[in-house]
């Protein structure tokens, strides 16, 4: 894959739930498919297999053979490429857009306790 503009197939790879899961799986180190296979009792291994593949095409996941055992490694870079890419810029738009929201929230409090304390009708409301 390369750069980041061609990542149509982690998008379309990631939009899939037992795939997300299986990543999941993968997070804290190599899996076997089938130690993959027995987390997902309602799949086949070959159900397993073709996911599995789907993540290998689009670079999410490394398959390492030994022996007669397959480790899944998972590739964390197009996720990585995703969040620069996409993510975190909006991210940061929306962070500060909530910036932006409180400074004008917390002026608009303080704008409506100096004008009840100059007209008191703080003093009115606290008293009864």
């Amino acid at each position: 894959m390369s750069g980041g503009e061609d990542l149509d197939a982690v998008w379309k790879a990631l939009a899939n739930p037992t795939r997300r899961r299986i990543l999941d799986l993968l997070v804290d180190g190599p899996v076997t498919t089938g130690e993959l296979a027995d987390e997902f009792s309602d799949l086949s291994r070959f159900a397993i297999m073709q996911h599995l593949g789907v993540l290998e095409k689009c670079d999410l996941v490394v398959a390492r053979k030994q022996g007669r055992q397959r480790f899944n490694h998972l590739n964390t870079v197009p996720i990585q490429q995703i969040s620069d890419r996409w993510i975190s810029r909006h991210h940061r738009t929306l962070a500060t857009a909530m910036i932006d929201l409180k400074t004008t929230l917390e002026s608009l409090a303080d704008a409506r306790d100096d004008h009840q304390e100059e007209t008191g009708e703080l003093h009115e409301r606290d008293t009864g």
